[in-house]
C-alpha cells in the first residue's frame, strides 16, 4: 500500500465498508427470513392440531369463536371467496395427520389456513401481525449508508486541496515557477500550500539572482575577451600570436559552454525541430570544433534526421572533441545510420560508468583542461530530445551511441 495515493485508499477502505454493510444485510435478511419462516410453520401447526383435533368432537358456534380468537384467526364462510383463494393462492407447505389435512396459502401479504377434516372445511384468515423485520434492517441499511456516505464525502472535500497542491507540485517540477497555490485555512494542508509558496518565492529569487550573475559575469568577460582577441592580431610573432589566440577561443569557448549550462539548469532551453541533413551537422561540429580533416573519420552514409540543429550540433562537437581529447591515436571515428549514431575512439576504457560523467564537473583525473561539462550538456539536450544516450567499450574503442 505504499505506493497507493491517499485518495485511492480512501475510496478502497469505503468500498470495503460498503459492501461489508451490504453483505450482512443480505445475511441478516436471509436469516431472518429462514427464522420467520420457521415460526409461520410452527404455529400453523399448532392452530392445525387444535382445529382439527376439536371438530372431531363437533365442538359449537361458542368453543370455535374461542378458539378464533386464541389464535388470532377469522373464519371466512364466503364460498365464492375460500375458491378464489384456493385458485389463486400461493400454497406454502401442507400437514397431513390423522383427523385430517391443513394446506397454509399466501395471497399478497394474507396468510389462509384450509382446514379439511370429516364433516368440517374451515379457511382461516390469519389476522396476527408479522414479526419479520426487513423493514427495520432497510431502515438501518439507510442510516448506515448515509453514514459512510456523509463521512467519505466530508473526507473527499477536505482532501481535494491536496490533490490541487499535487498538481501545482508537479507543474513546478516541470519548470513552471510562476505558480501560485491558494490558501487552504490553517489545518495541515493549508501550512504545507503556504510554506511551499514561500519555497516557490525562495527559489524564484535566487534562480533570478543566480541568472543574473551569470549574465552579467559572461557580459563583463566578453568584452575583454573580444579587445584581447583583437589585439592578439596586431603581434608580430607568429608562435605568440597564434598561443594567445587560442586562448582566447578557449575562454570564449568556456563562456559558450557556462551560458548553454545556464539555459539547461534554468529549463529555459526550446527546441526548434527541423529536418536536417547528418552530414551537415557533422561538418558545422567541425568547424566548431576548428580541428584538421584527418580527425574526423565518417563511416556512415548521409541521412536525414529531425532534430533542433543548434543544440544538437553541440552534442555532436562535444563527443567528437572527447573522442579526441582522449583517443590514443587523436581520432574520432563516426558511425551512423537513421536509428542510431556511435562516436568511437581507440583508448582505454573509462574507469567510471557513463552517469559519472554526465554529472556537471565530473572528468577523469588525467583531464588537465575544461570544466567537465561537455557529457552533462550533452545528456541534457539529448534527454530533451527523449533520445537514449549510452557507453560501452568494445575491441579496443570507448563507444558512445545515441539512440534516435
Amino acid at each position: 500500500m505504499k505506493n497507493v495515493s491517499i485518495i485511492t485508499f480512501i475510496n478502497t477502505i469505503f468500498i470495503i465498508a460498503f459492501v461489508g454493510v451490504l453483505s450482512t444485510f443480505i445475511l441478516f435478511t436471509n436469516w431472518e427470513r429462514d427464522r420467520y419462516f420457521a415460526y409461520e410453520k410452527q404455529r400453523y401447526s399448532l392452530v392445525a392440531d387444535a382445529f382439527l383435533s376439536g371438530l372431531q368432537f363437533l365442538p359449537q358456534e361458542r368453543q370455535l369463536q374461542r378458539l378464533y380468537k386464541h389464535f388470532n384467526v377469522k373464519n371466512i364462510k364466503d364460498a365464492d371467496k375460500r375458491l378464489s383463494i384456493l385458485k389463486s393462492a400461493k400454497l406454502l407447505f401442507i400437514k397431513n395427520t390423522i383427523f385430517g389435512r391443513v394446506r397454509v396459502y399466501q395471497k399478497r401479504k394474507n396468510r389462509y389456513i384450509y382446514i379439511q377434516t370429516l364433516g368440517y372445511n374451515l379457511m382461516l384468515k390469519d389476522l396476527k401481525p408479522k414479526k419479520y423485520n426487513r423493514e427495520i434492517a432497510l431502515l438501518l441499511l439507510a442510516l448506515i449508508s448515509g453514514i459512510l456516505t456523509f463521512i467519505y464525502t466530508t473526507l473527499r472535500r477536505k482532501l481535494y486541496p491536496l490533490k490541487v497542491l499535487d498538481k501545482e507540485v508537479q507543474k513546478f517540477a516541470n519548470g513552471n515557477l510562476d505558480i501560485q497555490i491558494g490558501t487552504y485555512g490553517n489545518d495541515e494542508i493549508g501550512k504545507i500550500a503556504t510554506t511551499f509558496n514561500k519555497a516557490i518565492q525562495a527559489i524564484k529569487e535566487q534562480m533570478e539572482s543566480k541568472n543574473l550573475f551569470m549574465r552579467n559575469m559572461m557580459h563583463e568577460l566578453k568584452t575583454p575577451i573580444t579587445k584581447g582577441r583583437i589585439l592578439a592580431e596586431s603581434i608580430d610573432d607568429f608562435e605568440d600570436k597564434e598561443l594567445l589566440i587560442r586562448s582566447f577561443e578557449r575562454m570564449n569557448e568556456i563562456i559558450t559552454e557556462l551560458a548553454q549550462v545556464e539555459k539547461l539548469t534554468s529549463k529555459n532551453l526550446k527546441l526548434n525541430p527541423q529536418i536536417v541533413s547528418f552530414d551537415a551537422l557533422i561538418e558545422k561540429s567541425k568547424k566548431l570544433l576548428i580541428c584538421q580533416e584527418e580527425r574526423v573519420v565518417k563511416q556512415y552514409n548521409n541521412f536525414r534526421l529531425t532534430v533542433d540543429p543548434n543544440h544538437f550540433t553541440i552534442v555532436l562537437k562535444n563527443l567528437i572533441d572527447n573522442a579526441i581529447k582522449f583517443s590514443t591515436d587523436q581520432k574520432a571515428i563516426i558511425k551512423a545510420t537513421p536509428k542510431k549514431i556511435e562516436i568511437l575512439s581507440k583508448g582505454e576504457q573509462m574507469k567510471h560508468p557513463l552517469s559519472y560523467y554526465t554529472e556537471p564537473f565530473s572528468q577523469e583525473e588525467k583531464k588537465n583542461n575544461g570544466f567537465g561539462l561537455g557529457l552533462y550538456i550533452v545528456q541534457s539536450i539529448l534527454d530533451i530530445h527523449h533520445n537514449k544516450f549510452s557507453y560501452h567499450y568494445e575491441n579496443g574503442y570507448n563507444i558512445f551511441e545515441i539512440v534516435l
